[in-house]
């Protein structure tokens, strides 16, 4: 039996029901052990959560902000096609960006300012985020290494976008699920979302009993033996 119809009540049962822990543990026991990003990658507020497709962008590393001795046109423009990027988000999906060093901010105020008018969900950044208190004000959920001011331009274009990237080793192909709170962003393969999100969701309830159980005085023993969940 399917539990959720479309997206948008997917992610409002994981935004009401579940936390990352439950999805990764549930990927776990399908045999998907390294879904979680770098635990460095961290909201930049501690409540900030979100939830949606990925809107994959690919980030390179340059050293002048419009090069004149150049092959490519696109090294010509300041940021590359970032500004087609982000203009190309749609609702519920979620920025994320790898690519480039650890050496600039990937993510500021003005992007988050048109991202919430397009119904974006969050941005996830290999890199840093800026315009801290902006964003907060905005309560735009942005996921980063941390806060660190120096911009991108002269320093990094996005370069494409809508493509399969990889961050931290983990694959993230668009439209995959991108699901992060304060202990973790996790990227959940279409192919495997729909069982994946099932198993978290028996898990979530099952654990409302066996902690109505330990409450009542029930050794951790004899839980894990009657609910098979701890």
């Amino acid at each position: 039996m399917t539990l959720w119809n479309n997206d948008i009540e997917l992610f409002e049962i994981a935004r009401k029901e579940l936390f990352t822990a439950l999805v990764g543990d549930s990927l776990d026991k399908m045999g998907y052990l390294h879904q979680f990003l770098s635990p460095n990658i961290k909201p930049l507020r501690s409540d900030m959560v979100t939830i949606g497709r990925a809107m994959t962008v690919l980030e390179a590393d340059v050293f002048e902000e419009s090069g004149e001795d150049t092959k490519n046109p696109m090294m010509k423009k300041p940021f590359g096609i970032m500004f087609e990027a982000l203009d190309d988000l749609k609702e519920n999906e979620v920025y994320i960006c790898s690519g480039s060093s650890p050496r600039y901010a990937l993510w500021g105020g003005l992007m988050s300012t048109r991202a919430l008018k397009l119904k974006s969900a969050g941005a996830v950044v290999d890199g840093y985020s800026r315009d801290t208190n902006e964003i907060e004000k905005l309560d735009f959920p942005t996921f980063s290494l941390g806060t660190y001011a120096q911009d991108q331009g002269p320093r990094g274009k996005v370069i494409d976008y809508r493509i399969p990237i990889e961050f931290n080793g983990i694959r993230v192909n668009p439209g995959d699920i991108v699901y992060g709170d304060r202990d973790g962003v996790l990227i959940i393969p279409q192919e495997i979302e729909k069982e994946a999100f099932k198993g978290a969701i028996e898990k979530a309830r099952g654990e409302k009993l066996v902690k109505k159980a330990l409450e009542k005085g029930i050794s951790t023993v004899d839980a894990f033996n009657k609910f098979g969940i701890m």
